[in-house]
């Protein structure tokens, strides 16, 4: 599966595009639309299932100096209204700020990120290192590993300093219970 491949195909979900869409619009700094909904998407393309099936949620990142609370809490707000009309569950994040918060909530390492795709950078997965944002008048995607586990329904842990096998497991056991064609590599 090639970069044209993988657009066409995550982007048959009407909800990505709306998002994509829109993220251009608000103007976020460095925002993207990111990870299982992307992916999720493809797999249910690919398997003949409705587009939508087993998406928990839509993932945004983005990424602001600015770490507070209260202006990570005012564009998910925002993001959330503009997003309301889909009727689905949108989770936003300030990528600038995630190292403030993830140690406490999980206790991992994180270490602090310089910009969104460095976030997409520390997923669970391989498979899910994909984002996808408008750029120039077109389509950008970050896709570190590419598209083959994606095309190949490979779940494919991704080491780094925040990788918990047990999250993985976690994950890549919904993901199986839902595509039980996915092939799940163990975590080491």
């Amino acid at each position: 599966m090639d970069e044209a491949r993988f657009l066409a195909l995550a982007l048959e979900n009407p909800v990505n595009v709306a998002i994509v869409d829109e993220l251009d619009r608000l103007a976020l700094p460095d925002a993207w639309l990111v990870s299982g909904c992307l992916v999720q998407t493809v797999w249910n393309v690919l398997t003949g299932r409705a587009v939508d099936h087993g998406i928990a949620d839509y993932d945004v990142f983005y990424f602001d100096p600015d770490t507070s609370w209260e202006a990570e809490d005012a564009v998910i707000r925002n993001v959330n209204a503009r997003f309301d009309h889909l009727g689905v569950k949108i989770e936003t994040r300030n990528q600038a700020r995630v190292h403030l918060w993830y140690p406490t909530k999980h206790a991992l390492p994180y270490p602090p990120l310089s910009c969104s795709t460095d976030g997409i950078d520390r997923f669970l997965t391989q498979n899910t290192q994909v984002g996808v944002r408008r750029e120039g008048g077109g389509l950008e995607v970050y896709a570190p590993h590419g598209f083959e586990d994606i095309a190949g329904l490979i779940a494919r842990p991704n080491p780094g300093p925040n990788f918990s096998a047990a999250s993985y497991l976690v994950k890549a056991e919904r993901w199986k219970a839902l595509w039980p064609e996915l092939a799940v590599i163990a975590a080491e």
